[in-house]
């Protein structure tokens, strides 16, 4: 490339630098934070059993006491509490869960060996390292606002594996940099790890990005769950009924095609008595359900909720029960999700490093280690790089060029992921008042 175009090239490449740049600078920190605290929550199940083996594991007999019995055991040694759900267990040598607010209005996990209703302890899930490394990822433990801070993290670091791509691609010479080149020293060697590393972890990350994504409260609660509820793609249209609002049940709880789902409600106008939890167990048993989730009713009209979740996805089966006359209410099993939210849940799956066991948790900590070794070589290069005393950013463009393909790429991205849009939007204000950027 000669002339004209070379020169237009070299400025594509800096225009494209200079976003990379800014945007690993801006949210390089919080993708720290989520690559650890997911790389964490990856092995939750064997860091808690390492932290937690008396709570954890049962006396390993099969049989196992009634839930009342379980309750009432709870209840004897937490005066005052009372229990809104159980996770019963998921193997003989597993404990039972149970999630039980105190007289003083704490949360507890206290953890019941089911063949003898023994409470065997309880801790503070928020506390714990698992509970921290949650709140974490999930919010940054900031509420709604941390969950934006990590949705606009996510979304530019799709941005930095593009425009990293991007700067990668090679353009003079007929082969790429497939290598690191193990022979050079200093800010070449650093950038050799940097942009290899990027390559062929590129599609692990964005896989991560997309994953997860769902989760966020504003583009996975108010844009893909409303959009493809409407679409009839997400929860089954059989739960499409005047429903309760079921204020008891922590949504974000629930499997992600349910959460946006109405629940139904219990008819306190029958002249019976609630069922006993005796009972809606062997309801539970006789559809089949084990291992399941269960949901207790704190109001008149609530219901009996049960879930599976399983590692893999297929496996998800959820059970509405009347809690007067143990009608089952609702049935949804995983085969009656639209596509859309099937996809999502495989998706969730893989992401939390559950549907194919350990060579799960192994590939996604890789790209949990290759944003980290990411974000250090980057740093180090940018330290070596920059002038003493000088920011070191790359140069500044007096008239950035654009071109079609740039702008439908990013008012696509903007368009798609909302929260990311106007972001860019208040950098182009930026720009235009202070031109930091182009």
């Amino acid at each position: 490339m000669t002339g004209t175009g070379q020169h237009k090239q070299g400025k594509y490449y800096n225009l494209i630098w200079r976003w990379h740049f800014y945007a690993g600078l801006c949210v390089a920190p919080f993708l720290v934070i989520l690559s650890l605290t997911g790389a964490i929550y990856l092995f939750n199940d064997e860091i808690n059993d390492v932290l937690y083996p008396e709570l954890r594991f049962a006396s390993g007999v099969e049989t196992s006491q009634p839930p009342s019995r379980l309750i009432t055991a709870v209840e004897k040694v937490y005066p005052g509490s009372h229990v809104t759900r159980i996770y019963m267990p998921t193997a003989p040598e597993r404990t039972a869960e149970l999630f039980v607010t105190t007289a003083k209005d704490e949360s507890l996990r206290v953890f019941v060996d089911p063949p003898t209703a023994t409470v065997l302890g309880s801790y503070v899930y928020a506390t714990t390292l698992i509970g921290l490394a949650d709140r974490l990822h999930g919010s940054l433990m900031l509420g709604d606002f941390g969950d934006a801070i990590v949705e606009l993290a996510a979304c530019w670091a799709l941005v930095m594996v593009v425009t990293g791509f991007y700067l990668w691609f090679p353009r003079r010479q007929k082969t790429g940099n497939w290598w690191p080149r193990f022979h050079l020293r200093g800010r070449a060697w650093w950038k050799d790890i940097h942009k290899i590393t990027g390559l062929y972890t590129a599609a692990l990350i964005v896989f991560l990005v997309i994953s997860g994504l769902p989760w966020a409260t504003v583009w996975g609660n108010k844009v893909l769950s409303p959009l493809i509820n409407a679409a009839g793609l997400g929860y089954p249209d059989g739960t499409r009924r005047p429903l309760g609002a079921s204020r008891h049940i922590h949504h974000q709880d629930l499997p992600w095609t349910l959460q946006q789902a109405p629940i139904p409600e219990s008819d306190d106008t029958q002249s019976m008595s609630p069922l006993t939890i005796d009972r809606v167990a062997d309801i539970l048993q006789a559809q089949g359900m084990q291992a399941y989730r269960l949901f207790l009713p704190q109001e008149s009209k609530s219901v009996y909720m049960a879930y599976t979740y399983p590692n893999q996805p297929e496996g998800q089966r959820t059970l509405h029960i009347d809690r007067y006359s143990g009608e089952i209410l609702g049935d949804i099993p995983f085969d009656k999700y639209g596509s859309a939210a099937k996809a999502v849940e495989w998706g969730v799956a893989i992401h939390m490093g559950n549907y194919f066991g350990f060579a799960n948790q192994i590939l996604m900590l890789i790209p949990c280690i290759a944003i980290v070794g990411m974000v250090i070589s980057g740093v180090v290069m940018w330290w070596r790089r920059k002038p003493e005393k000088e920011f070191g950013a790359p140069p500044a463009l007096q008239s950035p060029p654009l071109s079609w393909p740039f702008i439908t790429t990013a008012v696509l991205m903007m368009v798609c992921f909302p929260l990311f849009g106007a972001s860019v939007l208040l950098i182009l204000l930026g720009e235009a008042l202070w031109g930091f950027v182009m």
